[in-house]
């Protein structure tokens, strides 16, 4: 597997959202924070933070409560083993 991270599904969204990723790896835990932000950079959400396994995941980000608006969301990945850091953002829209 790759280190990637997709495109939220559905976007424009209404609550809720999937964003998905993937990681790579033999198995060693990777330390991963996905965040959300609004368009001027301030967090609203922290999805993950913490050791992930390697492979495909979701995590489903729920906008109740949060104005109509572009978003950021951001995968943080510190791969084990020193083999690097990598950093992903992506936007998408909630339309309420």
């Amino acid at each position: 597997a790759t280190l990637s991270l997709n495109q939220n599904f559905p976007n424009p969204f209404n609550p809720s959202t999937t964003i998905r990723f993937s990681l790579p790896g033999d198995g060693a835990l990777v330390a991963v924070t996905l965040e959300v932000f609004d368009v001027l950079g301030r967090p609203v959400a922290t999805l993950i933070r913490g050791h992930v396994a390697p492979g495909n995941h979701e995590e489903l980000f729920n906008a109740d409560g949060l104005p109509s608006g572009v978003y950021i969301y951001r995968l943080s990945a510190q791969l084990p083993n020193g083999r690097g850091h990598f950093q992903k953002t992506r936007r998408m829209l909630l339309l309420k």
